[in-house]
């Protein structure tokens, strides 16, 4: 009968098996992923204002414009591959947003674009738009408050 191996020996097992990490590539790919996606909202936010927007509606214009990006991007299975390249540059900005919302819907898409997709994607972003919208009012609250105190 084999003798059991240690928790320390199984370790070293594990860490010769595992891929090793490349941090500096992860970071210049997340670095630069995340820098032409700000990049693009830049630019989109320049174009509404050079339209005449003023600085709220231009920034609408743009979260906006970023977001059906993201979900575009998501629906034709580009997203995936520029979030395997970028990680957190692609996960961070809103369009990781619009991709984590839609990205589990389309897992549904057998089941009909209304049923599956349209039911999926509200099932998911329902609970994150329930707490951020929360975390919106707590921390409107709480600077109210402050400025009360202030």
């Amino acid at each position: 009968m084999k003798k059991p191996i240690s928790k320390h020996e199984y370790q070293k097992m594990v860490d010769k098996k595992a891929p090793g990490s490349h941090i500096a590539r992860n970071i210049f790919a997340a670095f630069i992923t995340g820098g032409i996606i700000c990049s693009i909202g830049q630019v989109v936010l320049m174009i509404a204002e050079n339209f005449g927007a003023d600085k709220d509606t231009a920034a609408a214009v743009t979260s906006i414009t970023m977001i059906f990006l993201g979900a575009f991007l998501t629906g034709i299975n580009v997203y995936d591959e520029i979030a395997k390249f970028g990680g957190a540059g692609a996960s961070v900005p809103i369009t990781g947003f619009s991709n984590s919302i839609v990205s589990p819907a389309m897992e549904f898409k057998k089941e009909g674009y209304i049923m599956g997709v349209g039911a999926k994607m509200f099932l998911i972003a329902g609970p994150v738009l329930v707490y951020g919208i929360f975390a919106s009012v707590v921390a409107g609250l709480l600077y109210f408050i402050w400025k009360q105190v202030v």
